[in-house]
């Protein structure tokens, strides 16, 4: 069920030797996102739960999902990357049928991500489902 853009990033992370090299292609990837406009950092957008800061901009258009979004964390912007890649131009209707948890896990971030940013992760994954069920 993931889109063209994830599984890029997975055969991406299939090359990667070590988990250095897969944080920093993390990072690297959440740089090459543009920065949320600093009028959408507010609190309706903020993400509770995660131990950066965390704003997620859902948009709703034509029955496809597409979010934008920015954290003050270099790791977790990288990790808004990943979910934007792998939620979005999904049908809003597929959207609470993508299984994340078990996507992420093939990219081996369960096992190295802090107690922390595995909960930043949950409440993000949340924030999508909950935005995509209210729409469907």
């Amino acid at each position: 069920m993931a889109t063209e853009a994830f599984e890029e990033i997975v055969g991406d992370f299939d090359f990667l030797e070590d988990w250095e090299d897969r944080y920093r292609y993390v990072i690297d990837y959440g740089r090459r996102m543009d920065a949320l406009d600093a009028a959408l950092k507010v609190p309706a957008t903020k993400v509770d739960g995660c131990a950066s800061q965390v704003w997620l901009h859902p948009q709703i258009a034509g029955g496809h999902f597409r979010f934008d979004g920015d954290s003050d964390a270099m790791i977790v912007r990288g990790l808004i990357a990943v979910l934007r890649a792998l939620y979005n131009d999904l049908p809003v209707s597929e959207v609470v049928r993508v299984d994340a948890q078990a996507e992420l896990a093939r990219l081996g971030l369960d096992a190295h991500l802090s107690a922390q940013r595995s909960n930043g992760l949950r409440a993000m994954i949340a924030r999508i489902r909950g935005v995509a069920a209210e729409a469907a």
